[in-house]
């Protein structure tokens, strides 16, 4: 196993709690900048863009925050609930199928969408476009015997 597997079997038995305490240390950054800029990741020594989600947590009512790759076409987003391959899907994905109005901020553009989960050809369509961001989704997949949902997020209201 080499470095990058290592990291992605660790990522995707990390439990719920470490994967909140992780987020919450890159939304401090942002919370010092005000962009997500400072929220990009670094992956195989490139820097790759994220946008910021805010959605109603399922249970609990309050607002949730949490930092993902930005997949972005002709003004939608994609989603990708991986959670690095975990057998089980991230907590924010359940939120955001509870709760489809979210807001989403790219750099310091915050906009108002609505979710909703893509199947068969339109989930090919924007999983490809997922992959070419982020080529470790399809590791993450790997993984995992689940079929990773993406959803889409579409301007609410008319943008």
């Amino acid at each position: 196993m080499n470095d990058k597997e290592a990291i992605l079997a660790m990522l995707s038995r990390m439990p719920d709690s470490e994967w909140l305490a992780m987020e919450e240390r890159e939304l401090a950054k942002f919370e010092r900048s005000g962009s997500t800029e400072t929220l990009a990741l670094e992956v195989d020594g490139e820097s790759r863009p994220v946008v910021l989600l805010t959605v109603r947590g399922a249970k609990s009512g309050q607002q949730r925050r949490v930092a993902l790759m930005r997949v972005e076409a002709d003004g939608s987003y994609a989603l990708v609930a991986s959670k690095g391959g975990s057998l089980k899907a991230p907590a924010w994905y359940y939120n955001l199928i509870a709760n489809p109005v979210v807001q989403l901020q790219d750099q310091t553009t915050i906009r108002s969408y609505r979710a909703r989960e893509v199947t068969e050809r339109e989930r090919e369509l924007w999983w490809k476009r997922a992959v070419e961001v982020h080529p470790d989704f399809e590791h993450y997949a790997a993984r995992t015997q689940r079929i990773i949902p993406v959803v889409v997020l579409e301007p609410a209201n008319g943008g």
